[in-house]
């Protein structure tokens, strides 16, 4: 298994990078790209489901990414530890009738020694917004660094 920088212990500057670097991913929404950084017995908890392993986090993206239409992510490190990072994010999606929704959560993440994901668990709200309260408007899958991040949304 290769190693997955920045590595373990986390700084200020590590911590941020790991966020941006899984932000970056996840916008991809490409199913394998994404759970290529997490160990292969990686367990998860997202809202009501609880799963591990590469081919069950693909299957999950796989299924939520053909829902959550247009899907734009931003995440903001919330604390860090040795080796964990807590995340706050928001992403923004429609359904197949067009309803937007931006979602609202907190992750726990743990990691391993090289790097890869072995813990999440992510706790997520829906709210339904109208397409003019959108705020993440950008083209292409990763967000522009001089785009506003979580706080200067006010998010």
């Amino acid at each position: 298994m290769s190693e997955r920088p920045p590595l373990p212990p986390f700084t200020v500057h590590t911590a941020a990078q790991k966020a941006r670097l899984a932000e970056d991913a996840w916008n991809t929404r490409e199913p394998e790209r994404v759970a290529a950084a997490y160990t292969p017995d990686s367990r998860w908890r997202n809202r009501s489901q609880f799963f591990s392993g590469h081919a069950a986090i693909v299957a999950f993206l796989t299924r939520k990414w053909a829902v959550e239409l247009d899907y734009k992510l931003i995440k903001d490190v919330w604390a860090f530890g040795a080796d964990h990072i807590a995340v706050r994010f928001a992403y923004e999606w429609h359904d197949a009738g067009g309803a937007w929704f931006r979602s609202y959560g907190n992750e726990m993440w743990e990691f391993d020694s090289s790097g890869l994901m072995r813990r999440r668990e992510a706790s997520i709200n829906d709210v339904a917004i109208a397409a003019s309260e959108r705020r993440f408007h950008w083209t292409g899958a990763r967000r522009p660094d001089d785009h506003p991040g979580l706080a200067e949304l006010d998010l």
